[in-house]
């Protein structure tokens, strides 16, 4: 039986992408609200780029109070918010928006995702290793600041054309020791003691085209994408030998649970929701 003397403003956010579907982000977040005592609404919107800003408009005007930006409107929405933090300006990408005071605030918490699953959950060290991260669209550009912060020995960023991983290495210079080759090129640029797919090659069943000589029997593959299932990359990788293959469960609830602080000034304990999620590939 409804209360109807409850009166209490049920907040809304949500996540826009496309496509969207198959998001996970609105059971973790309805599961860090559970937690925290907070009461939200937490929806999917699925907007392409040409849609993009017509539905954060209409999400604003309607009272909306954060969002979560994902594949393939990250770096377009740097141009639509009214303003940027540090983090979402270097990376050039934005994946959380907060609706305040008649503006959109952006911010980028995929970097820190990132950095607390590897560090935190999977106690990957990142300090003087040599990591290849694998494509250089939106999700490279929100991983390599933070990474950097890390202090690697260096990062390597291999994409199909080169020129575009020199566009981006160039951008990340000042931060740290940042170089670029084409894929092909790796192999000789290593060994590499982490592997990170940044690409959705494979989820389409096309080949990779990745040289499996980036891989090694003491290398650590990490793919930003998840699945129910082992993904390709994460398939891939143990089949050439990669000491450990891991999927990238760890970031997206690490990722969310740094949106969430943004938007409700508590950080959620990210251990339960792990462990209800299958994080890694066997």
């Amino acid at each position: 039986m409804t209360d109807l003397s409850d009166t209490t403003v049920i907040d809304r956010y949500g996540v826009v992408g496309d496509p969207i579907a198959h998001s996970r982000s609105p059971v973790i977040h309805k599961l860090f609200a559970l937690q925290t005592g907070h009461r939200m609404q937490y929806d999917l919107y699925r907007a392409s780029p040409e849609e993009l800003e017509d539905t954060l408009r209409r999400f604003q005007r309607e009272g909306g109070k954060g969002l979560n930006i994902t594949l393939p409107n990250k770096a377009i929405t740097v141009r639509l918010v009214d303003h940027l933090t540090e983090r979402a300006a270097i990376a050039g990408a934005v994946n959380t928006i907060t609706f305040r005071d008649d503006e959109m605030w952006g911010d980028n918490t995929d970097g820190v995702g990132l950095v607390t699953d590897l560090l935190h959950n999977l106690r990957i060290g990142i300090k003087g290793s040599d990591i290849l991260i694998l494509g250089a669209g939106g999700a490279t550009r929100g991983i390599i600041a933070p990474l950097l912060e890390q202090e690697p020995a260096r990062i390597m960023i291999a994409n199909r054309t080169a020129s575009r991983a020199r566009g981006l290495a160039e951008h990340f210079s000042a931060l740290g020791p940042v170089e670029a080759c084409r894929f092909a090129d790796a192999p000789q640029a290593g060994p590499w003691h982490l592997v990170i797919n940044a690409t959705s090659a494979g989820l389409r069943n096309e080949k990779l085209p990745f040289p499996p000589e980036v891989i090694d029997r003491k290398t650590i593959a990490y793919d930003l994408s998840y699945s129910l299932n082992t993904t390709p990359f994460c398939r891939w990788a143990k089949e050439h030998g990669a000491a450990r293959s891991v999927m990238g469960w760890g970031m997206l609830v690490e990722q969310a649970a740094e949106s969430y602080r943004i938007w409700h000034g508590v950080s959620p304990d990210t251990a339960p929701i792990l462990n209800q999620l299958e994080v890694s590939a066997s």
